[in-house]
């Protein structure tokens, strides 16, 4: 029977879900188009057999599950449940205590280990370090809701009188029904602003540091690209200091699952330290040349390498090469992973030629008029502020973000979509409860008013929890990987992740409630449970 319902609710899934998820195919695809993601003529194709195969894996990883499940139920004893349910302890039992302390302290050893590293490692050691809060707190949760309940109670009793004294007794009994709530309430937070402020921080730091990196006052760009020759003419510019050329391209590192495909740049050197401050920590980019390569510090944690290492790559036309790092330098976000000498690319780009000259010239120098003349001898070329280009990868990186933006979306969209049917089960399931308060006495608003005060306790005890595994998780993530102290948070958006959680868990409760309240009480005292 337990299968058959399983099953049937998958098929209802599936008839639901697979238009519905055919829409947002089409949706995305033109949102992707639209950003410049995907080219005009991209189509999508697939659609029946996807839709099959989600069809299929939904349903076997549900029958599976509601088939474990159903073994204990379908061998127990009729009266071993009728005494279980009877008899629910108020806690878990010592099993769930250790291994819930485990967690936490395996937590707080992440976040020593975290803080004392940086790049990839600290990054993989802080998401470790949330996924263990989380999970600590799941575990600790009956734990958690009688400690809040004997400390709230006090506020409830002054604040909702004796509607607040039931509410503290039954968070104090009913500890161990309120995990499923408060975990989902502080997933939600805790995993909402741990990745959604990870990503305004990545965007913020990478034009951060290019922005700070940038030494040059003017760049010199064609629509077509500029050959190597460019720099060299635009250094024999009257009152012009150093001109660097830039090529922008991708190569592939190794990484400890799978190689990557990071952002890579190659440079002229000869004078690249009056236009460029990629904030060297180890070597020096004057010995870049052609057979060696600088690397960000993140990057070079993440693939082992050191000073003087030889270091295997694969360039952007997937050509193997081995280089010997002679720099390490912090600020990979704004400039590449990976800093190459221009000739190292020479053959193994699409066109050849660099993207920019970044030229730096003496104060008061007058060179602006000639350097639009030497612009003119280029398709296209034009002389620049380097403050605009600073502008422009703000608006690159925002259409970037905006993909990942969308990514956590749905990471978080779930997370959400899980607390809100925790929490309207949760309220359904109290029917035969609320039912029971009125017949002996309670009135409609007094139970009405017992369920807000329990709310408010669960939600401002989740609140704070997820509240502070979010700022711990986002503060050590942005330092490993950012090298910032204070991570960026912007005030709407915690403004608006705390108001969503909690009218998300007011609305999630206050209408089933309602409508449990509109029940007549022995009517609900036949509802089973």
């Amino acid at each position: 029977m337990l299968l058959a319902e399983v099953g049937l609710l998958g098929l209802l899934a599936g008839v639901v879900g697979v238009p519905t998820g055919l829409l947002a195919t089409r949706q995305v695809r033109d949102a992707l188009v639209s950003r410049g993601f995907l080219p005009d003529d991209f189509t999508v194709r697939g659609g029946v057999l996807s839709a099959a195969a989600v069809v299929v894996t939904v349903a076997v990883v549900a029958l599976l599950s509601a088939w474990i499940a159903a073994l204990r139920v379908s061998r127990i004893r009729p009266t071993e449940a009728l005494g279980e349910a009877a008899v629910e302890p108020a806690t878990g039992g010592r099993a769930r205590l250790v291994c819930g302390l485990a967690c936490v302290a395996g937590a707080f050893s992440l976040t020593v280990l975290t803080c004392a590293t940086d790049g990839q490692t600290a990054l993989g050691a802080a998401m470790g370090m949330l996924y263990l809060f989380v999970l600590g707190v799941a575990l600790l949760a009956p734990w958690i809701n009688q400690g809040a309940a004997r400390l709230l109670g006090p506020v409830l009793r002054t604040v909702w009188g004796d509607s607040g004294y039931l509410a503290a007794a039954n968070l104090r009994a009913n500890a161990r029904g309120a995990v499923a709530v408060l975990t989902a309430l502080v997933l939600s937070v805790g995993l909402g602003g741990t990745v959604w402020f990870l990503q305004d921080n990545l965007e913020r730091q990478t034009v951060a540091q290019s922005r700070e990196g940038v030494l040059a006052q003017y760049a010199l760009t064609s629509g077509t690209g500029l050959p190597a020759s460019a720099a060299a003419e635009a250094r024999r510019v009257p009152g012009v200091a150093a001109a660097t050329g830039v090529r922008r391209t991708s190569v592939v590192v190794p990484d400890r699952l799978e190689p990557q495909t990071v952002p890579a740049q190659g440079i002229d050197p000869l004078g690249a330290d009056r236009t460029l401050d990629l904030r060297v920590r180890s070597g020096s980019l004057d010995a870049l040349r052609e057979g060696t390569v600088a690397v960000s510090t993140a990057r070079a944690d993440a693939a082992g390498w050191r000073l003087g290492d030889k270091a295997r790559l694969w360039l952007g036309d997937g050509t193997p090469v081995t280089l010997r790092v002679v720099a390490l330098y912090e600020r990979g976000w704004g400039f590449g992973d990976v800093t190459l000498h221009r000739r190292t690319l020479d053959g193994h780009t699409v066109t050849g030629l660099d993207d920019r000259v970044l030229i730096r010239t003496a104060p008061d120098s007058g060179a602006e008029g000639a350097l639009a003349e030497l612009a003119r001898r280029y398709p296209g070329g034009q002389v620049t502020d380097t403050a605009r280009l600073t502008g422009e990868l703000a608006e690159d990186v925002a259409v970037s973000g905006w993909l990942n933006k969308m990514l956590v979306t749905v990471l978080v969209g779930y997370a959400v979509l899980a607390a809100a049917n925790t929490l309207v089960m949760a309220a359904l399931a109290r029917t035969r409860e609320l039912s029971l308060l009125r017949l002996v006495g309670v009135t409609r608003g007094q139970a009405k008013r017992m369920v807000h005060a329990e709310q408010a306790g669960l939600l401002g005890v989740a609140l704070l929890i997820g509240a502070a595994i979010a700022a711990v998780t986002l503060t050590t993530i942005v330092r490993a990987v950012t090298g910032a102290t204070v991570p960026h948070v912007p005030a709407t958006g915690w403004t608006a992740l705390l108001g969503g959680t909690t009218a998300l868990a007011l609305l999630a409760t206050v209408v089933p409630v309602t409508h449990i309240l509109r029940t007549a009480p022995v009517e609900g005292m036949g509802v089973r449970e």
